[in-house]
């Protein structure tokens, strides 16, 4: 059996080579062996403060006191974001924070747990 890339996207170990693409049947995510995914732009890796690539529903923890824009409040050092989403722009990671609601962060901010 060859060994094929599991996906991207959703971690399925199911995929299968059609050319030079790898597709995935469970959410229908292609992509080339060099990265590019089917419109033939680069993949954006975003990486925490350590280097450790993070993806969609990682679950990480702010490593430096931030103040939170329009109001008196800080997110403390060690706070958990759970389940994260990754999206485009300076602020590179959605969440919510128990306690404080919707919040984007930059990954330069945060580990992995």
């Amino acid at each position: 059996m060859s060994n094929l890339p599991s996906c991207p996207k959703c971690q399925s170990a199911y995929t299968y080579e059609d050319g030079d693409l790898y597709i995935c049947p469970e959410c229908a995510h292609e992509w080339s062996s060099n990265g590019e995914t089917e419109t033939g732009e680069e993949q954006k890796v975003v990486k925490d403060a350590n280097g450790n690539v993070l993806q969609d529903g990682d679950t990480v923890t702010i490593i430096k006191d931030l103040k939170v824009k329009g109001s008196s409040s800080v997110l403390k050092v060690g706070t958990k974001v759970k389940n994260i989403r990754l999206v485009e722009g300076d602020h590179d990671i959605d969440c919510k924070i128990e306690g404080f609601g919707a919040m984007k962060l930059k990954s330069e901010f945060v580990k992995k747990v």
